[in-house]
């Protein structure tokens, strides 16, 4: 999302069928974000020098685990399923975690500011489109989007940019998640 709201679709069922979109995405997100520390923990994790960011990882991972936990439970109490794409999005996850990391920690990182840039803006498009009809789940996605903030404002001081060939990489993971992202709304 361009961090714009988007605007009310007319009709019966519209607020629901948009709500599901919201969760759907953010579901898909959540779990491709899980699966991209696990690829970069998997393949850091054995190297003997690397165990602070291995721990930052899991840190990560971790808060990104509640976030996909807490949507797990919205998907059951709205009834909405997950994305169709739910078992590409796991492989494609662990792929460009395990991926940016034979790169090296910094292309690692840059992986996290690229997804994370993406990420932020989405939830806050989502946080103005909803912030009147849903406060709740508005107050939910600010608290997300800050943590997102948090994962990438820490990679940008480990020095993320200064990976070799950082705007072409970062520009593909953006890339790449925003296509999920209008695929997962909908699928």
């Amino acid at each position: 999302m361009s961090g714009k709201p988007v605007p009310a679709r007319p009709g019966r069922g519209a607020a629901k069928a948009r709500l599901a979109e919201i969760l759907r995405v953010d579901h898909a997100g959540e779990l491709a974000a899980v699966h991209i520390y696990r690829g970069q923990r998997a393949v850091l994790g054995g190297a003997p020098d690397k165990g602070s960011i291995v721990e930052q990882l899991a840190e990560m991972e971790g808060h990104e685990a509640v976030h996909l936990a807490r949507f797990d439970a919205l998907l059951t109490s709205h009834q909405v399923r997950p994305t169709l794409m739910a078992p590409l999005w796991r492989l494609a996850g662990y792929a460009l975690g395990a991926g940016t990391a034979l790169m090296g920690e910094k292309a690692a990182h840059a992986c996290t500011v690229a997804v994370e840039s993406v990420i932020e803006k989405h939830y806050a498009g989502q946080i103005a489109e909803i912030a009147d009809t849903d406060p709740e789940l508005a107050a939910e996605l600010s608290q997300f989007r800050a943590e997102e903030l948090s994962h990438r404002d820490h990679a940008m001081a480990a020095g993320a940019t200064s990976t070799p060939g950082y705007p072409i990489l970062a520009a593909v993971i953006k890339a790449g998640c925003l296509t999920a992202i209008r695929i997962s709304e909908k699928l």
